[in-house]
């Protein structure tokens, strides 16, 4: 089932987190794709990432849950689907040589079913590299969030509908779907925020606000005044900065 907390507007994201993509470079490398493989982006987005990849020479297929964000990536020339990797068999689009993901598993509420999917998409000694979201990830902007909302009286689910592993479980779960090799590490990130702390809840937390019951009209009150709460915290040197910590990772499908 797609994470209802995952709900993305293609023009607030180019507008407001070209920065996911833009920070990509270190992962990129890490997956080094190469002339002729055939890759499969899962999560894709609007494919900005995706289509850096492609510029290797590398053959792309990219999925994500949002038609929009698909609509998006279809529009820069990626083969991209509507797709549910916590649901389908992703191994019906083919075996691969290598797999992909940015920014994007931490909305996976499934993770098994996930890492049995790529398990069954790759070719044996094909590779799973990527970055998401790592424990501890905006905990400060989190709970900002959380406790405006609670103050407002919304009624907030006990956990943030987010996966945010640590390298230990993220490491167990990923043997035990039958990969080898499996590295992973956790990287503090804080990343400024061009458009602030009220963009950044707009554009990242629309879907949390689904959940909450946030009417379209108080929105807009909501960002501005998490962005209030959390001036002493992310607020330095005239500079908004969000406190990102990110897991990236790289394992093998045996061969």
């Amino acid at each position: 089932m797609v994470n209802a907390a995952s709900r993305w507007s293609s023009a607030d994201y180019a507008r407001n987190a070209a920065f996911v993509p833009r920070l990509g470079d270190a992962v990129l490398a890490l997956l080094a794709p190469r002339p002729g493989e055939l890759i499969l982006d899962i999560g894709c987005g609007d494919g900005a990432l995706t289509a850096r990849i492609a510029q290797a020479g590398a053959k792309l297929i990219g999925l994500d849950a949002s038609p929009e964000m698909v609509e998006a990536a279809r529009a820069q020339g990626i083969d991209a689907f509507v797709a549910d990797a916590e649901a389908m068999d992703l191994a019906r689009f083919g075996q691969f040589d290598a797999v992909f993901s940015n920014a994007a598993l931490h909305w996976m509420l499934d993770p098994d079913a996930v890492a049995s999917g790529i398990f069954a998409a790759l070719k044996p000694g094909g590779r799973f590299v990527g970055e998401m979201g790592g424990e501890g990830n905006l905990a400060t902007l989190r709970q900002g969030l959380r406790d405006e909302l609670v103050a407002r009286g919304y009624h907030m689910p006990a956990q943030d509908p987010a996966w945010y592993a640590g390298v230990e479980e993220f490491t167990r779960l990923y043997h035990v779907a039958g990969f080898d090799q499996v590295k992973a590490e956790l990287i503090a990130r804080p990343t400024p925020l061009p458009g602030g702390i009220a963009d950044w809840v707009k554009t990242f937390r629309a879907g949390l606000m689904d959940v909450a019951m946030v009417p379209e009209w108080e929105r807009d009150d909501v960002a501005s005044a998490v962005e209030a709460r959390l001036r002493p915290a992310l607020f330095k040197d005239g500079i908004w900065c969000a406190d990102y910590v990110r897991l990236r990772f790289s394992m093998r499908k045996p061969g």
